[in-house]
């Protein structure tokens, strides 16, 4: 194939039961944006053959989509709006979250409706300020809570926040504000299975943030959650390799532009490599002349644009043929240019690296 992005099923598996073995809580594990570009249904069926504790995704769609691959964990969707479809995904056994004395509402009604009961996770904001109940809506939304469990419409499963991981002395605020939100939930009467708050880098930095439950994401597929905190140190593999082989060859001399705007211009006589991979793919544009590839052993930079469909590699006099493949991101420990290589080239984060490549990209799971 021209291009292909191969997906160890098995690295994710063995990153599940190494963090498995950080914690002393359940893990969680996030698969969301088509598990982060890795193939959310291939992924999910991998986890469930090993007994994962719970499968999450933000929105019910993918949930939805996740059920309807056969997959039967735990499974836990958190971001929805105005008529989602909350009836299907109570008949799918999908636990929901929730922030707001309206949404309980709608959840309720949609379960009073077929005779059900919806299975909640009540999320507080405790500083990062996306969704969540204010600390001033929390008594509101847990009284509502509870007044619907008593109705027998709702199961309270979990409670929940997320950490801003701007700092260790601002996460251990947020840690001190969830604690508080979830001792004043208990004072009105609610309990919880599970209260979950850390995310991936947390659950590798912050052991009393565990709680219940960590929910991990980047991790599990063996990217740094962060600059400071590096995968591999832990034993995390990385679970992606993108590559793309050279579909043509050719020498030019001195002098020659390269690609749009001739931000490159040999400066001898070269050849050129053509690698039919470009932003179409997710290939960053912006990574032209910073980021570099692996070819038959040796990086070359991104010298000229990065194009829809195509790079080109200037190689100097090496010997380069068409079908040699080209690695645009793969193992730090098998000498590969790594994702987090790419996202730094890229003035970006290794998690929009992975889960923008695609387009015409073929995956392969192993």
């Amino acid at each position: 194939m021209m291009r292909t992005i191969e997906i160890n099923l098995e690295a994710i598996a063995a990153n599940y039961e190494t963090l498995k073995k950080l914690t002393e809580a359940k893990v969680m594990a996030i698969v969301k944006a088509d598990a982060f570009g890795h193939g959310m249904i291939e992924v999910s069926k991998k986890l469930e053959s090993i007994g994962v504790d719970m499968l999450a995704t933000a929105d019910l769609e993918e949930a939805q989509n996740i059920r309807a691959a056969g997959i039967a964990s735990p499974l836990l969707a958190w971001l929805h709006g105005e008529g989602a479809d909350f009836e299907s995904a109570i008949k799918n056994d999908i636990q929901i979250g929730f922030s707001s004395v309206a949404g309980l509402e709608q959840v309720a009604a949609a379960a009073r409706k077929i005779s059900s009961v919806a299975k909640l996770h009540l999320k507080v904001d405790t500083g990062l300020g996306r969704n969540g109940a204010t600390l001033a809506e929390w008594p509101s939304v847990i009284g509502k809570a509870i007044e619907l469990r008593n109705q027998g419409l709702v199961e309270l499963v979990g409670v929940f926040s997320h950490l801003s991981g701007t700092s260790e002395k601002d996460d251990m605020v947020q840690l001190a504000e969830f604690e508080t939100a979830v001792e004043a939930a208990r004072k009105l009467g609610a309990e919880f299975e599970y209260r979950h708050l850390a995310a991936s880098a947390a659950t590798l930095n912050y052991k009393n943030t565990h709680l219940d439950m960590v929910r991990v994401g980047i991790a599990l597929y063996g990217l740094d959650p962060n600059p400071e905190t590096v995968a591999a140190s832990f034993g995390l593999i990385p679970a992606m390799r993108v590559s793309a082989e050279v579909v043509s060859v050719k020498q030019v001399p001195a002098g020659h532009g390269v690609s749009y705007g001739y931000l490159h211009k040999t400066s001898e006589p070269t050849t050129l490599a053509l690698v039919p991979f470009g932003y179409a793919e997710g290939l960053p544009r912006i990574a032209t002349g910073k980021a570099r590839v692996l070819l038959n052993g040796k990086r070359y930079l991104l010298s000229s644009r990065i194009a829809m469909d195509q790079f080109v590699l200037d190689v100097g006099n090496d010997k380069v043929s068409i079908g040699d493949e080209v690695v645009i991101f793969g193992d730090a420990k098998k000498g590969e240019p790594t994702a987090e290589e790419l996202a730094d080239a890229s003035e970006t984060i290794n998690y929009e690296i992975v889960t923008r490549i695609g387009g015409r990209a073929k995956r392969v799971f192993k």
